[in-house]
């Protein structure tokens, strides 16, 4: 579910910064008073975006911190599987790093 909400928050937060685009040629060109109503526009899309990014940044945060925990518990109780795994991961490494 949370991946959905990313998406959707991603989605939005594009069409605002697209929407955000064309509110700022639009106030090029404009004079007076439509200036000013334009770059109020310009920036609440901005806040909004912002506002999308930083909630984006918080799942993500989120997301490694279980991750995080779920790899220590893991470690933690299987200590010679983690061994294991790392050694083969740094095998593979060494691997294609070496055919370079």
């Amino acid at each position: 579910m949370s991946e959905k909400l990313d998406s959707v928050l991603i989605d939005e937060t594009k069409d605002a910064l697209k929407e955000t685009a064309q509110l700022i040629e639009a106030a090029a060109n404009a004079q007076g008073e439509e200036a000013k109503v334009l770059y109020a526009k310009i920036a609440d899309r901005l806040r909004g975006a912002k506002h999308r990014l930083l909630e984006l940044e918080g799942n993500a945060l989120e997301k490694a911190k279980v991750a995080a925990k779920q790899t220590d518990e893991y470690v933690h109780n299987h200590p010679w599987q983690a061994v294991g795994i790392g050694a083969a991961v740094g095998l593979l490494v060494g691997f294609l790093v070496a055919r370079r």
